[in-house]
């Protein structure tokens, strides 16, 4: 992966686009610790294993308790809302 820092981004950005359009990834630096990285635009569709992680992903997060409050049909009936 190649590296540049902020100032050497804004001086040579067709380059590294130019990198990154070949396949390179860049990581751009701003006092020499990570900012960003650039990577180029996939033009196929994302793939079953992809898609199957993602799925793992989300459903291996903590579901949030439920509010305990009233429903919106709730404060309606008691004209809250």
């Amino acid at each position: 992966m190649k590296t540049a820092s902020v100032a050497e981004a804004k001086a040579h950005l067709s380059a590294l686009l130019g990198d990154v359009e070949a396949g390179e990834d860049v990581l751009i630096t701003r006092r020499g610790k990570p900012v960003v990285r650039l990577i180029a635009v996939r033009d196929e569709p994302i793939s079953r294993f992809e898609m199957t992680a993602l799925r793992d992903f989300v459903m291996a997060q903590p579901v949030a308790p439920m509010n305990k409050g009233l429903t919106v049909a709730e404060m309606r009936e008691q004209e809250i809302l």
